[in-house]
């Protein structure tokens, strides 16, 4: 089973053992059945050890006593401490997840969680750059000498140039495609079709979807296949299309620490490779590409996650207006 830390493991250990099983049996549903990641499995099963632990000290002692009382009551007590509206609607999804789960696996006579209704989460708009703010940020490396200490990225002087022609290449597929940091680092050698300027992504739960990219993308990435990553390959880089100083795939930790660099010593503001992301889907609809195309190259699930973008663009319009018209 995936625990996130240490207080859920003390609460699944508590538990009575039926109760212990079905989360465990739970987890498996997700992760081999459902192949959802590992950080959506430790999510939900925090949520569920959090609910069975509230329906414990309620005197459920056998999960088919589990009712739609005690999942209002375990929401309510979560309101009450403070967590946001976000968190809610994400805890409520769980409930209802695990509930369907455990009536179709005939744990629970009903599915108690059908009924369970959870607050709209609000969304934030993302921070997005304007289009010469990313110009700037992607044509960064080839303007200056790599960002004053990146972590793990000091090498002797010659693999500066290496360095400068990874980090170039990173910043300018992460806004060309608008690919998600992990599925960048991911990304191996053999995923790039340099003919049709397409890459091959595997995305959240393993789904592929293939994701073009433009012309300074491919000069970068030219650049770098030819003259930084022979330089920088070495026993551990395997067929990892990006590298880190020792030779070993890029991690993602770094990867947002060399964007957040480069961006700070460009004068920009705080940016972070999804803000490179939220700037890239932006863009693509305000250039007039259709919701349906976008959310297929952001690989989202949902057309909903993707029609947030929609919003920044109208938010920009209005911020112009306010600005510009002698009547706002």
């Amino acid at each position: 089973m995936s625990r996130p830390d240490r207080g859920a493991r003390a609460m699944h250990q508590a538990l009575p053992p039926a109760l212990r099983d079905a989360v465990d049996d739970f987890a498996e549903h997700l992760s081999r059945v459902r192949n959802r990641s590992a950080h959506t499995v430790r999510a939900y099963v925090t949520d569920l050890v959090s609910l069975l632990d509230h329906a414990v000290r309620m005197g459920c002692v056998d999960l088919a006593e589990l009712d739609l009382s005690v999942l209002r009551s375990w929401l309510a007590r979560q309101r009450t401490t403070g967590a946001a509206r976000t968190s809610l609607a994400r805890r409520a999804a769980s409930a209802r997840a695990f509930s369907a789960w455990a009536h179709r696996a005939g744990l629970l006579p009903a599915d108690v969680g059908a009924a369970l209704a959870s607050p709209r989460a609000h969304r934030e708009l993302p921070s997005v750059l304007r289009a010469d703010q990313a110009a700037a940020l992607v044509e960064a490396p080839a303007r200056q000498a790599p960002p004053p200490n990146p972590p793990a990225e000091s090498g002797p002087s010659e693999a500066a140039e290496a360095v400068r022609l990874r980090d170039r290449m990173l910043l300018e597929l992460l806004y060309a495609t608008g690919v998600r940091v992990s599925e960048a680092c991911g990304l191996d050698v053999g995923d790039v079709d340099h003919g049709r300027r397409v890459i091959r992504v595997f995305g959240k739960g393993g789904r592929e979807r293939s994701v073009p990219y433009g012309v300074p993308a491919q000069r970068a990435l030219d650049d770098w296949l030819r003259h930084g990553r022979p330089a920088m390959v070495g026993a551990r880089s395997g067929d990892a299309l990006l590298l880190g100083a020792r030779g070993g795939r890029l991690n993602p930790t770094t990867a947002r620490q060399i964007v957040g660099a480069y961006a700070e010593t460009a004068g920009l503001p705080r940016t972070s490779p999804h803000d490179l992301r939220h700037s890239a889907a932006t863009h693509l609809l305000e250039g007039g590409a259709d919701l349906r195309a976008v959310q297929e190259l952001l690989g989202h699930s949902s057309l909903a996650s993707t029609q947030i973008y929609t919003h920044v663009s109208v938010e920009r319009l209005r911020a112009a207006y306010r600005q510009a018209h002698p009547r706002a």
